[in-house]
């Protein structure tokens, strides 16, 4: 017995001295899915001045993936493409799968049959989903507020009678967006304008921060000389977006001297045709730039509202 009990001893000191604890997970892979490509379109607006769905999907996708290497650390970034080209739908969801990502982000446009129909969407497979469900209602806070769009939730398969590939085999919280509606021609106008996008890039950008922290709190994310940066962006820089247009406009014109306000025009490096934006501010507080939007408004420009640049 004596000499079971010196085996079994020597037995438990080999397995605990070969045991070695799983590393702690210290680095996020993301990848970042622009919406079709190449030979696929996607969605197209009536204005034949417009970018294709696929041309804006993925203008989108890279803001949101500079937006994570920029201001976070701890997080590796990965396109399904970056060019125009079209990875199949098999493709994508075998990019991600092999590169054992932690989220996947689909980047889309929408289009509807109702020219009215607008807004933003954020979709996931299944509402059993948890980690896809909140990262989902955080898109759409974040559309909402951030980007200031209409948002029109987050929906699963029950709601499209549909499922979508790479949301339904792509192993780790995935998420749909739908940016808004080429459809729709104002929504078509924003979409297709590159201060668009990146309002809508950095509403993305902030909802996957927020789980980021939220799902790994063992993991440091925010780089502390840029983070604060990138916040600051925005405070104190409150502008009123006017207008957009393709030629040059005098800011001294008729037009803009009836709103009272000091117009400033800014050429946009952009191959949208619309290179040309009109702005009032700065403005420190909120509560001033939203009193001119509604000068703006009475004066002629009804489709003015409040950016942060």
């Amino acid at each position: 017995m004596r000499v079971v009990a010196i085996f079994l001893a020597i037995g438990v000191i080999l397995l605990t001295s070969s045991f070695k604890p799983a590393p702690a997970q210290t680095k996020i892979s993301i990848v970042i899915d622009p919406g079709h490509g190449g030979s696929d379109p996607g969605h197209l607006s009536e204005n034949s001045n417009h970018l294709p769905e696929k041309a804006i999907n993925l203008s989108i996708a890279k803001k949101v993936g500079a937006y994570l290497e920029k201001y976070l650390k701890n997080v590796q970034v990965v396109y399904t493409r970056t060019d125009d080209t079209f990875p199949s739908l098999d493709d994508r969801v075998t990019k991600a799968n092999s590169n054992g990502a932690d989220y996947f982000i689909s980047v889309h446009c929408n289009a509807n049959a109702r020219k009215t129909v607008s807004g933003t969407e954020s979709h996931v497979h299944t509402f059993k989903s948890k980690y896809s469900v909140n990262l989902a209602k955080e898109f759409e806070k974040e559309f909402s507020t951030r980007a200031g769009r209409k948002s029109r939730g987050v929906k699963d398969g029950n709601d499209r009678n549909h499922s979508i590939q790479v949301l339904k085999y792509t192993k780790m919280t995935s998420v749909l967006v739908e940016c808004g509606f080429l459809t729709n021609e104002k929504e078509a106008n924003f979409l297709n304008a590159d201060y668009g996008q990146d309002i809508l890039a950095s509403a993305i950008f902030r909802a996957i921060r927020t789980q980021l922290q939220a799902n790994h709190p063992t993991i440091s994310f925010v780089k502390s000389s840029t983070e604060s940066t990138e916040d600051k962006k925005g405070e104190g820089a409150y502008h009123i977006q006017l207008m957009s247009s393709k030629e040059p406009m005098d800011t001294e014109g008729e037009a803009f001297k009836k709103t009272g306000l000091k117009v400033t025009r800014t050429k946009l490096e952009t191959t949208n045709a619309y290179k040309y934006r009109y702005t009032s501010g700065p403005y420190t507080e909120k509560s001033a730039a939203e009193k001119d939007l509604e000068k703006a408004k009475k004066n002629g420009f009804k489709d003015a509202y409040i950016i942060k640049i």
